[in-house]
């Protein structure tokens, strides 16, 4: 029964998580050009809350003088260092009852300017100077009208070389990502971290206004713009965009804890996939157990190792993916709790405001 066992877990782990590599492989990289500074017209909206160690970086990846910073309620320097570094900056409105804070930050930056094209970007994201040149180049060649990208995931501390690689494999387990870059298809993605939109179409569609109380706006935006019969884009950048998402096994947990369950209420084909790949992930040590109970050594050392050559490209390397066990089984609490938080509708204290 252990062997018939290993042998189920094995299929499915083999299955899910080449499918996961597959599908973001599958989304295309976006093409390098030479810098120049765009004659685009473009603005670059960054909304920022308690970023005073991350702004300087990610204004500084722009032209001087292209940068709008949305200050939204921040305790710290953020806004002082941001002007240091040649930014505009403006306050965030107030949050109206039901409304999120990025969302809010963002509509307030669009309403503040008046461009062709606008860029939102995360301010723990950072760029080469090409980046912005080659998006709005390949924008306007193929004509879209939101084009997202996703930045190579930049770790440091344990926690996150445990955890977030193994967080994005099973995040593509449910990514199709023919469909999100099919006109035709409704399925929706969008990396809110970094977003380009033609202004004419974010108007259309009402930008961040009209998803104002979502805590995963990207989607909910993506979503809304292929109603729209809106031209999306996701692409790879991971030569050109960086971010570090969290810095600590704690921001780790609680944004995870307030995303994961909801997006996969907003995707359930998406969410059926991602949760069938991770209870094949939970099955592991179960497995190894009955593994160890038969004596059955040859198989036990070999499903063993499985989940670290699977997660390998993920991780950048066999030795760092020795790691994936701890990650599958403290990113399954994580999981959960966030499960729990949005079923008993609770909130999440986000950067000192609860969400």
């Amino acid at each position: 029964m252990s062997l018939a066992a290993a042998a189920l877990v094995a299929l499915g782990l083999i299955y899910f998580f080449r499918q996961s590599r597959r599908n973001y492989l599958a989304l295309p990289e976006l093409p390098r050009l030479d810098f120049e500074e765009p004659a685009q017209d473009v603005i670059v909206i960054v909304p920022a809350r308690n970023e005073e160690a991350n702004i300087a970086r990610v204004v500084s990846s722009f032209p001087q003088g292209w940068v709008l910073v949305v200050d939204d309620e921040s305790t710290d320097g953020t806004a002082e260092v941001a002007l240091k570094n040649t930014a505009e900056v403006i306050q965030a409105p107030r949050l109206e009852k039901a409304a999120k804070g990025k969302p809010n930050a963002c509509a307030a930056g669009a309403r503040a300017t008046a461009s062709d094209w606008i860029l939102f970007v995360d301010a723990d994201t950072w760029y080469a100077p090409e980046f912005l040149i080659s998006a709005l180049d390949y924008a306007e060649r193929e004509q879209l009208d939101l084009l997202s990208v996703f930045p190579r995931q930049m770790t440091r501390t344990v926690a996150e070389k445990i955890l977030m690689p193994y967080a994005f494999a099973l995040y593509f387990c449910g990514v199709d990502a023919d469909a999100v870059n099919d006109r035709m298809s409704q399925d929706a993605l969008a990396n809110g971290q970094c977003m380009l939109f033609r202004r004419s179409f974010y108007d259309f569609i009402g930008g961040h206004a009209a998803v104002a109380g979502s805590v995963i706006e990207d989607v909910a935006l993506a979503a809304l713009a292929k109603r729209h019969r809106g031209r999306v884009r996701v692409l790879r950048a991971e030569s050109m965009a960086f971010v570090r998402m969290y810095t600590s096994f704690a921001e780790i947990w609680r944004g995870f804890s307030k995303n994961s369950f909801r997006f996969l209420e907003a995707n359930p084909r998406t969410g059926r996939r991602v949760v069938a790949a991770s209870i094949f992930a939970a099955s592991w040590l179960p497995v190894i157990v009955a593994l160890w109970r038969d004596e059955a050594w040859i198989a036990l050392f070999a499903f063993a190792a499985l989940p670290t050559f699977l997660l390998a490209s993920w991780y950048r390397g066999v030795l760092p993916a020795m790691l994936a066990p701890i990650a599958i089984y403290l990113f399954q609490l994580i999981a959960l709790n966030g499960m729990f938080v949005a079923l008993a509708g609770r909130k999440v204290l986000w950067k000192g405001r609860p969400v």
